[in-house]
C-alpha cells in the first residue's frame, strides 16, 4: 500500500498510463496543463510540484486555450496521446467547457480535472459555489455533462480507482473518445488514503483495430463492385488510424477518386492523380463534380457534416453509401451500408474483397482532367499581386513555405474554407484545421499542442484578427516555454466570412466590421500587441516581402508573428459551386432579403434525405 493524497494518486496514475498500437508503445499523457486557484492549488498543484518528470506541468494563460492545446496535441498524435488539464472551481472550470465541446465534437481525447466544491459541505457556500435550490450536490461542473463522453465526481478516495479506469477506457477507445471530465472536490484532492500499489503500476492500453464483420464486408463489396461512378470521401478517421497507405492502395487498384473532408485533408497528397481535393460547401469543383455523379459513395472515417454534404445537396438523390467507420453511429448515416471497423483494416479487407474490379481508364482520366482544371484556378489565385495582399496569395505563400515538414493550423472564419479549397497538403499531418466546432481562438493554442506533440515540424498558425483578439494570450505561453510558432496574423478589420454570409441573407453586414463610432478605422495595432506579448513581429507589404518574412521566420528559433493586412470585402477564391443551408427570413422589406429567400428556396428543393436502403 502507498499513502498519498487523492491528487497525488491522480498524478502518479496518469504518469503510468501508456497506449499501444501496432506494437508501438508511448506515454498516453504528454503532460498536464493547468492554471491554479484555491480549488486545485493545494491538491493538484502540490501533487504536480512534487511529481518529477514523468508528467510535466505546463502553464497556460487561459483555461479554454489549454483544452484546445490538449485537443490539438491529441490530433497531432493520431489520438494515441493527449494532455490532462487542471483548473480551480468556478470560472476556471467553466472556461474549459467550450474546449470540451470542441474535443468531443471532433472525437479527440482530452482529460479535464476541474476542482469542485467541498464534498463535506462544512463551509458552504464557498467562494465560486453555484447554489442550486434543488440539490446541494450540483456545481458548475455539471455543465460538463453534455459535452463529455464520460463524467464523474470523486466524492470519496475509494471512488477514485474506478473513475480513473473508466476515464482511460473512454479516452483510449476510438469509437467512444472525446472529452472526459473528473470533477475533484477541493477537500477530497488533499485527503490522504492508502492506495493499492497495483493502481500505479505501468498500464498499457491497447488500441484495437477491429476488422469488419464478414457478412457486412461481402455486402459492401457487392455494392462497390456494382458501381459505375464510385467516389471515396476520406475523413479524419483515415488519418487517425494511419490508413493513408491503405487508402492509396485501394484507390489505385480500383480506380476510385478520393475527395477529402476538412479532417481528412492530406489523406492523399496533392499531385496524386486520384486526389480530387476538398468536397462539399468548401470543396473543389473537381470533387464536387464527381460527388454529384457518384452512384456509390464510400465514406471512410467521416461523420458527414453539413459542409461535407453541402447540406445534403452535393450527392445524387439515388446515390448509395458504404460507410467504413470505427463508430457505428457514424457508419449508419445517410442510410449507409454499415462497415464498422478500423479504417486501415477495413480498407485492406475491402481491397481483397473487391479484387479484380476497377473503374474504366476513362473514369481515371476524367478525374485527372478535372484536377488539372482546378489546379489552374488555384495557381491563378495564388499568383494575385495586390495591395493589400489577397488572402489567397497569403495562403499560397504559406503553402510554399511549409514544404514537406510544415503543418498549417487554423479554425474559424473565412480562412478554413479557403484553406480547404486551396491548400496543397504534402501528406497526413500537414493540414490541421479545427472545423467540427469552428471555434474562434483555437489557432495559437492549437499550434502549441501540435508543436508539443511534433517538435520536429514547423507549425504555421493562420489566424484572423477576430480570432486573434479572442485568444492572443497563448503567444505568451509560446514565448515563455520557448515553443517556436510561425503565426501569420491576417487583419481584415472584421469578420469576412460572416460579413459575406450576412450580406447574402439580407442582414447587411451588421456587426461584421471593426470600426470606430464615426465609421472610421479603429486605432488598434495588432502587430504592436503581438510584440508586446513577446513575439518577434514582421510587417510585409507585398507578396515578395511576405515570402521573405516566412523564410526568416523558418530560420528563426523563436516565435514570429507575421502581420498581413487584407481586404475584408475581397472574394478572390474560386467558387466551390456548392451550397450551405443557412435559413433566410421569411418576411422582409428589402429586395436583397427577398431575393436571397428565393434563392434559398430553390436550393432547399435540391436537398435529399438519402433514406433509400443501400442495396
Amino acid at each position: 500500500m502507498t499513502r498519498l493524497t487523492v491528487a497525488q494518486a491522480v498524478v502518479r496514475f496518469l504518469a503510468a498510463q501508456w497506449s499501444e498500437r501496432d506494437g508501438v508503445e508511448r506515454r498516453f499523457f504528454g503532460g498536464c496543463v493547468g492554471i491554479f486557484g484555491h480549488g486545485n492549488v493545494a491538491g493538484m498543484g502540490q501533487a504536480l510540484a512534487t511529481s518529477g518528470t514523468d508528467l510535466p506541468y505546463y502553464l497556460s494563460r487561459n483555461e479554454q486555450a489549454m483544452v484546445h492545446t490538449a485537443a490539438a496535441y491529441a490530433r497531432a498524435s493520431n489520438r494515441l496521446a493527449t494532455l490532462a488539464c487542471t483548473t480551480s472551481i468556478g470560472p476556471g472550470a467553466t472556461n474549459m467547457i467550450t474546449g470540451a465541446a470542441g474535443a468531443t465534437i471532433n472525437r479527440l481525447p482530452v482529460l479535464l480535472l476541474p476542482g469542485d466544491i467541498f464534498s463535506t459541505r462544512v463551509a458552504s457556500p464557498v467562494l465560486q459555489e453555484l447554489e442550486d435550490q434543488r440539490s446541494y450536490d450540483v456545481s458548475v461542473n455539471d455543465c460538463f455533462k453534455p459535452v463529455s463522453r464520460y463524467w464523474d465526481r470523486v466524492n470519496r478516495p475509494e471512488q477514485l480507482p474506478s473513475a480513473l479506469l473508466a476515464a482511460m477506457r473512454v479516452l483510449t477507445d476510438p469509437a467512444e473518445t472525446g472529452a472526459v471530465t473528473l470533477a475533484l472536490p477541493q477537500d477530497v484532492q488533499a485527503e490522504a488514503y492508502d492506495w493499492p500499489d497495483e493502481l500505479f503500476a505501468r498500464r498499457v492500453w491497447h488500441i484495437a483495430r477491429p476488422r469488419p464483420e464478414r457478412a457486412a464486408l461481402a455486402r459492401a463489396a457487392e455494392l462497390i463492385t456494382s458501381a459505375e461512378r464510385p467516389l471515396i470521401v476520406a475523413g479524419g478517421g483515415v488519418i487517425y488510424s494511419e490508413a493513408t497507405e491503405a487508402l492509396r492502395a485501394f484507390a489505385e487498384a480500383h480506380g476510385v477518386p478520393v475527395a477529402e473532408t476538412q479532417a481528412g485533408k492530406g489523406a492523399l497528397p496533392h499531385g496524386h492523380p486520384l486526389a480530387l481535393g476538398a468536397v462539399g460547401a468548401t470543396g473543389t469543383t473537381a470533387a464536387n463534380a464527381f460527388a454529384r455523379e457518384a452512384d456509390v459513395v464510400i465514406g471512410i472515417g467521416t461523420r458527414y457534416s453539413d459542409f461535407t454534404t453541402a447540406s445534403r445537396t452535393i450527392f445524387a438523390p439515388d446515390a448509395r453509401f458504404v460507410n467504413l467507420n470505427v463508430t457505428g453511429f457514424d457508419a449508419a448515416k445517410l442510410s449507409g451500408l454499415q462497415l464498422v471497423a478500423d479504417a486501415r483494416e477495413g480498407l485492406a479487407d475491402l481491397d481483397e474483397a473487391c479484387a479484380g474490379w476497377s473503374t474504366p481508364d476513362a473514369y481515371r482520366a476524367r478525374a485527372a482532367e478535372l484536377i488539372r482544371a482546378w489546379d489552374a484556378k488555384v495557381d491563378a489565385a495564388y499568383a494575385v499581386e495586390s495591395t493589400p495582399i489577397s488572402q489567397a496569395a497569403v495562403i499560397g505563400a504559406v503553402n510554399a513555405a511549409a514544404g514537406d515538414d510544415g503543418v498549417v493550423v487554423c479554425a474559424a472564419g473565412s480562412m478554413p474554407g479557403d484553406l480547404h479549397k486551396l491548400w496543397r497538403p504534402s501528406g497526413p499531418g500537414s493540414y490541421h484545421v479545427e472545423y467540427g466546432y469552428s471555434c474562434m481562438g483555437y489557432e495559437i493554442a492549437g499550434g502549441l499542442g501540435i508543436k508539443r506533440a511534433a517538435p520536429e515540424r514547423e507549425v504555421f498558425v493562420l489566424v484572423g484578427d477576430g480570432s486573434y483578439l479572442m485568444m492572443a494570450q497563448e503567444l505568451v505561453t509560446a514565448v515563455a516555454d520557448g515553443v517556436k510558432l510561425i503565426v501569420v496574423l491576417v487583419d481584415n478589420s472584421g469578420f469576412a466570412s460572416i460579413g459575406r454570409l450576412s450580406e447574402s441573407v439580407g442582414a447587411e453586414r451588421l456587426g461584421t466590421a471593426y470600426q470606430a463610432s464615426d465609421g472610421g478605422p479603429l486605432p488598434v495595432d495588432l502587430a504592436a500587441n503581438a510584440a508586446s506579448l513577446g513575439a518577434t513581429v514582421l510587417r510585409p507589404e507585398s507578396v515578395a516581402d511576405l515570402r521573405k518574412a516566412l523564410e526568416a521566420a523558418r530560420s528563426a528559433s523563436e516565435t514570429t508573428v507575421i502581420y498581413v493586412p487584407t481586404d475584408r470585402l475581397a472574394d478572390d477564391v474560386p467558387s466551390s459551386e456548392a451550397w450551405w443551408d443557412v435559413p433566410v427570413a421569411q418576411v422582409a422589406t428589402t429586395d436583397a432579403t427577398r431575393s436571397a429567400k428565393e434563392e434559398y428556396e430553390a436550393n432547399k428543393r435540391a436537398q435529399h434525405a438519402h433514406l433509400a436502403p443501400p442495396a
